[in-house]
């Protein structure tokens, strides 16, 4: 049983019942109302995993787990009972019951998180009112498994950790110059070629190292299906990126006429082995763009989500200066110049999404050249792409990389592995505000969320990414979850004596995580180039 201030992220509002609690045993039934089912599923599976109890499925009312619903609580709200007779959970809707549920497997203490029974284990819930709901609707984790590719069964994994945290979108980041990583049927290139790179750089791209052997791999159509058949079982919501016009040499290597033929030699490329911003973007044709949609038609059957991302960030432009093609497209479509053909590819897909019911969201780039009513921004170049966004009537997500990338270092000491951009620590990330004051309160309504990124050229396995990550997607999932005080006065030392607890729920899981006193032995990476940045991140 844990202690009740335990709970990460804090909860809006806890009382402490009359005493007592309600143990959990072979009896104890779970009783599943309308709408509840799948975290009534949830609980046998995992929390039944882990006590070695049936928690089979029951009419109640007496030693019951009871899950309904309860409209007056909001989307995504919970509102979480134990008392000694039994435990009674209601939730806004199906999400803020399976929410609730994270909770009440916090407050059954860390060896709640094992795949098996411990022996001599009581499963004990303190008696206790809990009633909570989220800040925002948007809480989200961007992973990058273009540039190391991560297994099926380490993209699981994830889902079940950003659930545990209450984060609800994984902005899954599919293709880049160094893979691609979805199958697409009706252009098989794209993984025969464009999967596999023949090696790889070992650190920052101005390190010497290499690993001298093929990298790669792909998602087939029917994991992605799983993928998101599973995150929609916890009621994370999968949002697939798709990079265009630029980051695209994995594409170009594996169908050459993508790229600019009439300036550079796009036979001769292969999928990208280092780091960086390749100059091989995509040749702004009407060929491209049908092949595009194609890949697009493909993605939509994939991924119900409402949001589909573009990327749009970081595109060369000299290949499209010295290129007779796009310099025709400029002036057939009247263009002051190449960033405007940038946004003009840009808004032919948000207006091609838009005819399908769905909404773009791309990086703050996009941003340049004027965009549909419906399409959002990732804000991560900063904060002012956000703001000139909110502004601007779009929808924001908050990532900025000065702030929540978590491929920045944890720590200014030599001991941090690959040393990338600025100092982040645990404090830093839960002082994190989504939010701009400049915005106004009308104007602040268009941050739908936030999201930590997880860039991995410098991760090149799930322990790399487990460090990087953790534990400051514990601190970045309070930030996106809970209603807190301003950065400066919220209570750090409080969080960091959860986080004691937390620790051991981590361990439970099997995460990798930076430990406080700093990285075990075999977590370093001596000799490995990074590129640190001293002093404070621009906050702006």
């Amino acid at each position: 049983m844990s202690d009740l201030s335990d709970v990460i992220p804090r909860p809006r509002r806890t009382t402490s019942g009359a005493g007592g609690f309600f143990e959990l045993g072979p009896a104890t039934e779970v009783v599943a109302g309308d709408g509840t089912e799948r975290t009534a599923r949830w609980l046998r599976a995992e929390v039944g995993a882990a006590t070695g109890l049936p928690l089979a499925p029951g009419t109640g009312p007496g030693d019951a787990v009871t899950l309904s619903l309860d409209g007056a609580l909001g989307p995504e709200g919970y509102r979480l009972d134990v008392e000694p007779t039994g435990v009674r959970l209601a939730g806004g809707d199906p999400a803020g019951v399976f929410w609730g549920a994270q909770t009440l497997r916090q407050l059954l203490g860390p060896d709640a998180f094992r795949r098996a029974p411990l022996p001599g284990r009581r499963w004990r819930l303190p008696a206790i009112r809990i009633e909570d709901a989220p800040r925002f609707g948007w809480r989200g984790l961007m992973l990058d498994v273009a540039r190391h590719f991560m297994p099926k069964e380490g993209v699981l994994r994830y889902l079940d950790l950003m659930a545990a945290h209450k984060l609800n979108v994984l902005h899954f980041h599919l293709t880049d110059d160094q893979g691609w990583r979805i199958e697409i049927k009706r252009h098989p290139r794209l993984t025969e070629v464009g999967s596999w790179r023949s090696r790889t750089k070992f650190g920052h791209r101005a390190s010497p190292l290499w690993e001298d052997k093929p990298h790669g791999g792909h998602y087939t159509q029917d994991d992605i299906r799983e993928i998101v058949a599973y995150a929609a079982e916890r009621h994370i919501t999968v949002v697939p990126e798709i990079d265009v016009p630029g980051h695209s040499q994995a594409a170009i290597a594996a169908y050459p006429e993508l790229g600019n033929t009439d300036v550079v030699d796009t036979g001769a490329l292969s999928v990208w082995d280092t780091w960086g911003v390749s100059p091989n973007v995509l040749a702004p044709t009407d060929h491209t763009l049908r092949f595009y949609e194609g890949v697009f038609e493909e993605v939509l059957e994939l991924f119900p989500s409402e949001f589909i991302h573009i990327g749009g960030d970081e595109c060369p432009k000299e290949q499209w200066r010295r290129s007779a093609t796009a310099q025709a497209r400029i002036e057939e479509l009247a263009l002051a110049d190449e960033d405007e053909l940038q946004s003009w590819f840009i808004q032919h897909f948000d207006t091609w999404l838009a005819e399908r019911g769905r909404r773009l969201i791309g990086w703050d780039e996009i941003l340049e050249g004027g965009l549909a009513k419906g399409a959002a921004v990732s804000s991560w170049r900063g904060y002012a792409g956000g703001i000139a966004a909110a502004r601007a009537g779009h929808d924001v997500v908050m990532c900025p990389e000065q702030q929540v990338y978590l491929d920045h270092r944890q720590h200014a000491g030599e001991d941090e592995p690959v040393p990338i951009g600025f100092v982040r620590t645990l404090e830093d990330v839960y002082r994190f505000e989504p939010v701009p004051a400049e915005l106004t309160s009308h104007e602040a309504e268009h941050v739908i969320g936030t999201q930590a990124n997880v860039w991995t050229e410098v991760m090149e396995n799930q322990q790399r990414v487990d460090y990087q990550t953790f534990p400051r997607l514990a601190a970045f999932a309070e930030v996106s979850w809970s209603t807190l005080p301003a950065p400066g006065e919220r209570d750090f030392d409080a969080f960091e004596r959860r986080m004691a607890a937390h620790y051991r729920r981590l361990d439970a899981l099997g995460v990798a995580y930076r430990p406080p006193g700093g990285p075990l032995p075999w977590q370093r990476r001596p000799g490995v180039l990074g590129r640190p940045i001293d002093g404070p991140p621009p906050n702006k």
